[in-house]
């Protein structure tokens, strides 16, 4: 399976929960790190991790699928290959 399969595949719910909360990491940090206002140092650099976090929790989230599903889905495939290659007429 490659990556695009994989972004393609179905989440599991915890991990479709977990890609939000990172999102919103995501969002809010980089709204604190492009305020037009002076900010601490320290804040902006606390910020910038916090957008690694983020984006890394993101991610890995989106490529995690669901094992059943992702089963499923190989059988069906499967099933559909060998189909194709099976005479029409009825003759073995």
């Amino acid at each position: 399976m490659n990556i695009v399969e994989r972004a393609k595949a179905p989440t599991p719910k915890f991990f479709r929960i977990l890609r939000s909360i990172g999102m919103a990491l995501l969002a809010i940090s980089g709204s604190i790190i492009a305020a037009p206002v002076a900010l601490p140092i320290a804040v902006v650099s606390v910020a910038g991790y916090a957008a690694l976090a983020g984006g890394v929790i993101s991610v890995i989230s989106q490529i995690t699928v669901d094992d059943k599903t992702n089963r499923e889905r190989a059988i069906t495939n499967r099933l559909k290959k060998d189909n194709q290659n099976l005479p029409r007429d009825g003759i073995k």
